[in-house]
């Protein structure tokens, strides 16, 4: 019985990676550059810079 708990969580382990944990990363990246977009001087600038780090996230090849 322990060896089938065992497969089952190295086989999801297996599953979990890759774009999944990309994405588990750069999507509340994203979010906090999209309210952070509302400051009036800075916004999109910061925006911007966390966009393009979140992007960088997401080419990481896992």
């Amino acid at each position: 019985m322990n060896w089938i708990k065992l497969f089952a969580v190295l086989l999801l382990a297996g599953q979990l990676s890759g774009c999944f944990l990309t994405k588990v990363v750069s999507v509340p990246m994203r979010a906090v550059g999209a309210v952070i977009s509302i400051i009036p001087v800075a916004g999109n600038t910061a925006h911007d810079a966390i966009d393009g780090a979140a992007d960088a996230v997401d080419e990481v090849p896992l």
